[in-house]
């Protein structure tokens, strides 16, 4: 795949860019490990103090980078702008919180005793150099979300960010150094996936971490577990949003629009499945489609835009064969389907495809199975909430899950059988600095965002004095 800037609202290659060379990335991991033994010893003070710079400087450059964003990957711009600011609320929030959350543990005394220690510790210290393979979808909230508590801990970043970004994947390595950080500390690398073994075989790169699709990851974690290196995985998600009889059924219909067509459907965490029981399924479906049915399809760089183009020709060629598959088969299509008409001339060019919800949803069609990464919804009717969490439960992937009641029994049933890295009740999956990210089962491992994030890419160090030990109680 070429590294290029390709409007996907029109198809038009605006920028193409010739990848690095051997030479220039050994360049670059040396100057990644020669900058980090000297970042490894900076205080938290100052370390937050270049982290807020570079919020600054991202409010500063909101207008321009949601812009950039939208032309590279065709999210409308209001999420785009909405994407750059939450990025600078997390670089807040770490640049105040790592200091705490990076404390020393401290055992109680009767614990140590017992180990034979006059004094110890746990005290977390960063790894080195760590390599991020990062998505198209939100381009600047993927690589902030490591980026922000990585630098925080001490560790310095090596970013091989998707092909289709390049303006935003320069723009980040410009962001940190404009902010001050030292050269090296944050670094994009304009590679093909081609040449990401190599890097990650570096014996300087220490870690990886990666967003992507499930054979990306498989590809990522074989390479790192032969080299023995430490990786945290978020890959894929076909995350169920419940509707039970005690919700509010409209309200929750409102909110599942918004949950299934952010990123206009290209997330990981939107909602893909909806599962609603028999008593207050006509109802849901009802509202729902007609939800989706109304939303404005057009130029992502319009205001008035809901839904913009897909990512790539290749995802909407995806999204069309699931759903040609689905209804071959049977299912009932409520709106959608098909591409938009009557966009123009210009825009007729670009990858559209019309928010789309489908019905009598069988095992069989592959779109109960894989992925939806674009503006497609899939309806499915549950007799009670036993049934709903069985069909939540029944895909490979677990990320996160919706659940819509107002029962506290059926509650404490769905965060206890639910398989999923989050349970989000009356609302949407969002990230948040402070809460921890990450899935279970195809999913992937590990977690990114708050003390859990933090600390994946550390070394929690076990200090240990022994009771003869000089200055063991003022070190």
């Amino acid at each position: 795949m070429p590294i290029a800037t390709v409007n996907p609202a029109n198809g038009e290659t605006l920028k193409t860019f010739d990848a690095l060379g051997a030479a220039e990335i050994e360049r670059r991991l040396a100057a990644a490990d020669t900058t980090f033994r000297e970042y490894r010893t900076t205080g938290f003070g100052e370390r937050a103090r270049l982290l807020n710079r570079a919020a600054d400087l991202l409010d500063e450059d909101q207008q321009d980078i949601a812009r950039t964003m939208t032309t590279e990957m065709g999210k409308p711009v209001r999420a785009a702008r909405a994407e750059a600011a939450k990025c600078a609320k997390a670089m807040r929030w770490y640049a105040a919180a790592a200091e705490g959350l990076l404390a020393d543990e401290h055992p109680s005394a009767g614990d140590v005793g017992d180990a034979g220690a006059s004094r110890a510790y746990v005290h977390y210290r960063p790894l080195g150099p760590v390599l991020a393979v990062m998505p198209w979808n939100f381009p600047l909230w993927q690589v902030v979300r490591f980026a922000a508590p990585a630098l925080m801990a001490g560790n310095v970043g090596l970013l091989k960010h998707a092909s289709n970004v390049p303006q935003t994947a320069l723009y980040l390595e410009d962001l940190f150094r404009r902010a001050g950080f030292p050269a090296g500390c944050f670094q994009t690398l304009l590679v093909g996936s081609g040449a990401v073994e190599s890097i990650l075989r570096d014996p300087r790169v220490v870690a990886a971490t990666l967003t992507g699709s499930e054979p990306a990851g498989r590809a990522v974690a074989a390479i790192a577990g032969d080299e023995v290196k430490h990786t945290v995985l978020e890959l894929g998600g076909s995350d169920p949003f419940l509707v039970l009889p005690s919700a509010d059924v409209r309200q929750a219909a409102r909110t599942a629009v918004t949950a299934r067509v952010q990123n206009n459907g290209q997330s990981c965490i939107a909602a893909k499945r909806f599962i609603v029981h028999t008593d207050v399924y006509d109802e849901f479906a009802e509202e729902f489609t007609a939800g989706m049915r109304a939303l404005k399809v057009g130029d992502p760089q319009q205001e008035s835009t809901d839904i913009g183009p897909l990512a790539s020709e290749q995802g909407r060629t995806d999204i069309e064969e699931l759903v040609d598959d689905a209804v071959r088969q049977g299912a009932t299509v409520l709106c959608g389907g098909s591409r938009p008409t009557g966009l123009g001339a210009r825009l007729d060019r670009g990858w559209f495809y019309a928010p789309t919800v489908l019905s009598a949803i069988t095992p069989a069609m592959r779109i109960h199975r894989e992925e939806t990464f674009g503006p497609v919804a899939t309806l499915y009717r549950a007799a009670d909430l036993g049934e709903a969490v069985a069909m939540a439960n029944d895909t490979p992937f677990g990320l996160s899950s919706n659940v819509w009641t107002r029962d506290a029994d059926e509650s404490r049933q769905c965060v206890r059988d639910l398989q999923a890295g989050g349970v989000f009740f009356n609302g949407m999956t969002a990230s948040h600095p402070a809460l921890p990210f990450g899935g279970v089962k195809r999913s992937g491992y590990g977690r990114e965002l708050a003390g859990h994030g933090i600390r994946e890419f550390c070394n929690a160090t076990t200090v240990w004095y022994g009771p003869e030990t000089d200055g063991s109680r003022s070190a």
